[in-house]
């Protein structure tokens, strides 16, 4: 029998309703201070956020900002998640990245969204000391056993495997996570998710690489698509491979993106290009969400909560021309399909 994976159990696929399939719950994206900081550095990352500095935290990614670890404030957000519409999401965080499997059942069985937490690795900067001693078939087995049996004892599975982070160029110890994270993707049959670099080279690479080790292309999602790739040629080469696009920033608009230079679009510029590729035949390969992962992302904050989707970008993408069946395809179906996975698959491996 085919299901949903989540962290309080599994699920009917059918029942999934509304998805943002890649967000962050409870996470820590904060990196020990450098050894050159001043004093007063330090206190400025440490600042709390106020509206007369939220513009410049927001711009920064301050290492207050960047800690989402409060189990309240996970609850207050996806109570409005909820109420506005929402039925599940999925939290890519990976190992490294704090993911909290223990926080994430207290947040569902509080709020009523299913969870479904991921596994993996993130990028190199992220990696915890002990990776560089693993081979590809223990961090296989490490993230099979999340799936398959729940982390460290706790009963708590994880559903997807990822976001599995590249950073560019593509490290060994990455490329070695990710051949192990497509082995585990072909034992368990759970969704790839893909952290490409801030290279256009990256998605391409990534893919094909999880495909000569075995994952499934139909399984591979590249997040981050319009923050990687600025040329629908791109995006339609890629999707050609048969893996998933990600439109997962929503709501992130900017002029002064902090991690490269990046043209980043708005959500017109988003909804374009996902109606220029539906319009070419590739409706079944697309995600959106909002990749939620700092403080200035929730409401309480002063962010767009996890609700922007819901109650703002599809009425633009109705506005826009996009069917009622474009948005189910887009919020419901693909998601679902992708988190769909078969318990006995693993034996038949």
């Amino acid at each position: 029998m085919s299901i949903v994976r989540t962290v309080t159990g599994d699920m009917d696929p059918g029942a999934v309703g509304h998805v943002q399939p890649h967000e962050h719950v409870l996470s820590n994206l904060s990196l020990p201070p450098e050894a050159h900081a001043t004093p007063s550095e330090v206190t400025r990352q440490r600042a709390p956020i106020t509206l007369g500095d939220y513009y410049r935290i927001r711009r920064e990614h301050t290492a207050f900002d960047l800690e989402m670890t409060s189990v309240d404030d996970a609850i207050e957000a996806l109570r409005e998640y909820r109420a506005a519409g929402g039925t599940t999401i999925v939290d890519v965080t990976s190992r490294g990245m704090g993911r909290d499997h223990l926080g994430l059942r207290r947040v569902a069985e509080a709020t009523g969204v299913a969870i479904v937490m991921g596994s993996g690795y993130y990028y190199a900067d992220y990696h915890p000391a002990h990776l560089e001693r693993l081979g590809e078939r223990e961090i296989a087995d490490e993230i099979v056993a999340d799936i398959v049996e729940g982390v460290s004892g706790s009963g708590i599975r994880a559903g997807v495997i990822g976001e599995i982070g590249m950073s560019w160029p593509h490290t060994p110890a990455e490329e070695r996570v990710l051949r192990a994270a497509a082995n585990a993707q072909c034992e368990t049959g759970a969704a790839l998710v893909i952290h490409p670099a801030r290279h256009i080279a990256s998605p391409r690479m990534a893919v094909e690489a999880a495909i000569a080790a075995g994952a499934t292309p139909g399984k591979i999602v590249v997040s981050h698509i319009e923050r990687t790739l600025f040329r629908l040629d791109d995006m339609r080469a890629l999707a050609e491979l048969g893996c998933t696009l990600s439109f997962d920033l929503f709501g992130q608009e900017m002029s002064y993106y902090s991690l490269g230079d990046i043209d980043m679009p708005n959500d017109a510029g988003r909804i374009r290009f996902i109606r220029e590729l539906i319009a070419a035949g590739h409706r079944e390969q697309i995600l959106i969400s909002q990749d939620v992962c700092h403080r200035t992302n929730q409401r309480k904050y002063g962010g767009e909560g996890y609700t922007h989707l819901l109650e703002h970008v599809l009425p633009q993408m109705q506005r826009r021309g996009l069917s009622d069946q474009d948005i189910v395809a887009l919020t419901v179906d693909n998601p679902a399909r992708l988190l769909t996975i078969d318990p006995n698959e693993r034996a038949a491996a």
